[in-house]
């Protein structure tokens, strides 16, 4: 039970790159993705930005090479875009040649077809067969089918802490020897059901997002895919593989405070990183870098904020810093994408900058990493807490 998970590959689709190498660059040079819409018909084009990716489905069809007669979610294609780059940047050649998995996660699903098709479902019962696409299930199946793979498939739909979810399910399926690797990680697509649900929680900003400013007004919501291959050491070894670090301790808890709200003292939070520290062994003084939830929602920051103080202690809490001022919330992808950019972080000696900060909060003295910093990480905790109060945290290590 204490055997490391080796990560070996990783991809990924955002707002700032089509590809892990693209938001690298994005990353280091500071250009964020936060855009008008146009890829989608909605009231509010012109007046509320998202992390938008500006490619069609077409266009995703196109590269993935698909019939031009399918009707795949968009939440689908990105998943098989970044899953796509993640098994070959692991090397996997026989997808079915070991125990293999994929655990996807959601929180979308296939909500744009649903909306394409909602209101002729009555008067042509032939487009009622896309009805099936809408179901969270629907874009793993379509990954998984896309690369091949006949072993197990699930799904984690948990809101914003999926793909965390996702990652620790993996991890936990390696070590009690239920498979030999896992395909982890989460997809969502942006869609009007979302904006004008997010929109009537009055959650959204204006303009761009602040993380942690004490004058943030909300969050940009955004569109992403990102996976990553998990593998035992045992594969490791027989492979000879390449580790790009490892994923040394996970947690999830519930604060069961609000339906969409985080608690006052951040309890949920709390105990999620205090459990991810235990399973990892890291001692807290050895983490070097935290990639936030960050949402720039003033219920969220303060309660992280909250929770990272009791956690690591006044003064004491590690350089951290929010990325969703790059790419906007991406919902059940963001703990996969932030994961990819944790372990780029590690891989690089580098913290990634907090976007947009200028004013600190005034609740606490925590001010986050504002420009692109060169540091030696061994250790990253990363942050991700979902509505329904689901909150999770994993670690990457390099060693």
């Amino acid at each position: 039970m204490s055997q490391k998970i080796a990560i070996t590959g990783m991809g990924i689709i955002s707002s700032i790159g089509n590809n892990v190498e693209e938001n690298f660059i994005s990353l280091q040079s500071g250009k964020h993705g936060i855009s008008d819409i146009e890829m989608f018909e909605t009231r509010h084009a012109g007046a509320i930005k998202t992390g938008e990716i500006k490619l069609s489905n077409e266009e995703l069809v196109q590269q993935l090479q698909l019939d031009e007669d399918n009707n795949v979610t968009r939440t689908s294609l990105l998943g098989m875009i970044a899953a796509k780059e993640a098994v070959e940047s692991a090397g996997i050649s026989d997808i079915n040649g070991y125990r293999t998995g994929l655990i996807s996660s959601t929180s979308v699903g296939g909500m744009d077809i649903t909306e394409k098709y909602f209101y002729s479902y009555e008067d042509f019962p032939e487009k009622q067969k896309y009805i099936d696409a809408h179901d969270a299930g629907n874009s793993s199946l379509a990954i998984a089918g896309y690369l091949g793979l006949k072993g197990m498939v699930s799904t984690i739909s948990t809101a914003c802490s999926s793909a965390a979810n996702a990652i620790m399910m993996g991890a936990k399926l390696i070590k009690n020897g239920v498979l030999d690797r896992v395909i982890v990680g989460g997809t969502d697509s942006l869609s009007k059901f979302t904006l004008n649900g997010f929109n009537t929680l009055m959650i959204l900003t204006d303009s761009y997002n602040t993380p942690f400013d004490n004058n943030r007004k909300g969050l940009n919501l955004g569109e992403a895919a990102a996976f990553l291959v998990l593998e035992s050491e045992e594969m490791v070894k027989k492979e000879n593989k390449k580790v790009l670090a490892y994923l040394s301790g996970y947690g999830n808890a519930n604060d069961a405070h609000h339906q969409t709200a985080s608690s006052e003292n951040g309890q949920g939070a709390f105990l999620a990183m205090q459990q991810a520290l235990k399973i990892s062994g890291v001692e807290k003084e050895h983490i070097d870098y935290i990639n936030v939830h960050g949402t720039a929602t003033p219920n969220n920051d303060l309660s992280e904020g909250i929770a990272m103080i009791r956690i690591f202690g006044e003064n004491q809490v590690p350089e951290f810093s929010s990325t969703k001022a790059f790419t906007g919330h991406t919902l059940a992808a963001a703990a996969g994408i932030e994961a990819v950019f944790s372990i780029l972080a590690m891989q690089n000696s580098v913290i990634f900058p907090n976007l947009n900060f200028k004013t600190k909060m005034e609740e606490f003295d925590l001010t986050p990493v504002t420009e692109l910093k060169e540091k030696n990480i061994n250790h990253v905790l990363s942050n991700s807490f979902g509505f329904g109060g689901n909150c999770s945290t994993l670690i990457f290590s390099k060693s």
